[in-house]
């Protein structure tokens, strides 16, 4: 899933008093794309059963499922998908710095002191 930059060109007064949505609109779209490409298999796994967690999850060979829902509750959905993903990366890269921290403590040996 990518960012459009443009999404939201309509609504110029919302844009106007949100510095974040005026700072993504003028991101380049390859800066976009990579950030948004960034998230590791794991992470989007996660996001995936929470969505359908939220959504529902039916099997699609026995239904034929459809979803119907207004602008306000999608854009709730994709925020929380959002926001989950923001926190699962910074959860990963803690664990990631986590093991690296005590892989390199128990390489290296302790210090002693000389009296």
């Amino acid at each position: 899933m990518v960012f459009h930059p443009d999404f939201d060109q309509n609504n110029a007064q919302q844009t106007a008093v949100n510095p974040l949505l005026k700072y993504l609109q003028h991101q380049s779209p390859e800066v976009l794309a990579r950030i948004a490409k960034s998230a590791s298999p794991e992470i989007r796994e996660i996001i995936s059963h929470n969505v359908q967690g939220l959504v529902g999850v039916l099997p699609s060979d026995n239904f034929n499922v459809e979803i119907t829902t207004d602008r306000e509750n999608l854009a709730g959905l994709l925020a929380s998908a959002m926001m989950t993903g923001y926190f699962l990366r910074q959860m990963e890269q803690r664990m990631y710095l986590e093991e690296n921290l005590a892989s390199t403590s128990s390489i290296q040996p302790n210090p002693t002191k000389e009296n």
